[in-house]
């Protein structure tokens, strides 16, 4: 497989990376919180809009693809953070196996 030219000046974009972690609530239950795990410089591409129908009712949904440096902890289910804009983590590949750059495609939450 060739090796895959990704421009690191494109890394543009400075965001958050956090996982969900639970803790206690006042009622003996738990919540789930997000805790910041690093910063990343990212680059960040719009793929596609549309609707999904979910729960009874359609909601917009909008992915991105965002690429990173590769980090041997990122998992889907994770979230990227841009100030109010946050990109919920589906799928994560390297697109050429070498572990310098990771290729995340993202749903754009609270829209």
């Amino acid at each position: 497989m060739p090796t895959l030219f990704i421009d690191p000046g494109k890394l543009a974009h400075e965001l958050q990376l956090e996982r969900a972690v639970l803790a206690d609530d006042a009622v003996n239950g738990s919540v789930e919180q997000w805790q910041e795990i690093a910063t990343v410089w990212a680059h960040i591409e719009p793929a596609g809009a549309g609707m999904v129908f979910y729960g009874g009712q359609s909601l917009a949904e909008i992915t991105h693809r965002i690429t990173l440096r590769g980090r041997g902890d990122l998992k889907s289910g994770m979230r990227l953070r841009k100030g109010a804009r946050i990109f919920r983590l589906v799928t994560i590949h390297d697109p050429d196996e070498t572990g310098r750059y990771l290729v995340c495609r993202a749903r754009e939450e609270g829209l």
